[in-house]
């Protein structure tokens, strides 16, 4: 997905999976159809990466949110290299377990049909989706895919326009990478993480300015590769 692909008017509150000009969504078919040839990379602990700031606020007694397979780590450390002086990147969250996963994905489900009694159960997916990732196709299952922000040398984050993890509903969308619902200073600064990750190789979940990937079934289908290069761990 390219920068002018994030910057495009994509910030529409309810969309569909059916509409043709619509950012890809994580609950439509396409994605779940993408064949997956796991390559066998190993996940790596990026506290472990001289380049890279791990936060522990996803912190787990196993680690696993410190981990990511090798060729995204190597990615982080080449988009660390291209941003300017005196920012890093800083990781929130790597791999995801299933049940991990599927955990969230039924809270946040089940948010949402308390705030939305009226919502059909197709309505109800997609919207969920536009959050968290129903568990069959689940980036972070697979290590491919991080959480991270802007941050200074000192560790201060940067003004994103919203927290990591802002749902789109409380936000009123400001969650979605291209908004327009948020200040120019964040604008200017999700541009900066838009342009170092797009360069590694790596694509963007738009209703997630954090959420970025590699090598997962979201990927393949945005970058029109054959196939997904990880599956789920």
């Amino acid at each position: 997905m390219s920068r002018v692909d994030l910057l495009c008017d994509e910030a529409a509150g309810d969309l569909s999976v059916s509409e043709p000009n619509a950012m890809i969504l994580l609950s439509d078919p396409r994605v779940a159809a993408v064949p997956s040839k796991d390559e066998g990379e190993l996940l790596v602990d990026v506290r472990q990466s001289p380049s890279l700031l791990v936060d522990a606020r996803a912190a787990n007694a196993g680690g696993d949110y410190a981990r990511l397979r090798s060729g995204v780590a190597e990615r982080l450390e080449e988009a660390q290299r291209v941003l300017p002086g005196g920012l890093r990147l800083l990781v929130v969250e790597g791999y995801r377990s299933y049940a991990n996963q599927e955990a969230i994905f039924t809270g946040y489900r089940e948010e949402l049909r308390t705030l939305h009694p009226e919502w059909p159960e197709p309505r109800l997916l997609v919207e969920t989706s536009k959050f968290v990732s129903p568990v069959e196709v689940a980036p972070h299952s697979t290590g491919g895919a991080v959480d991270l922000t802007l941050c200074t040398e000192d560790g201060v984050e940067l003004d994103m326009g919203t927290a990591i993890d802002a749902t789109p509903v409380a936000s009123a969308n400001a969650c979605f990478t291209a908004a327009g619902n948020i200040p120019a200073a964040a604008v200017t600064n999700r541009l900066l993480l838009i342009d170092a990750l797009t360069s590694a190789g790596m694509v963007n979940y738009p209703t997630e300015w954090w959420h970025w990937s590699y090598g997962d079934r979201y990927w393949a289908l945005t970058t029109d590769a054959p196939y997904a290069k990880y599956g789920p761990i």
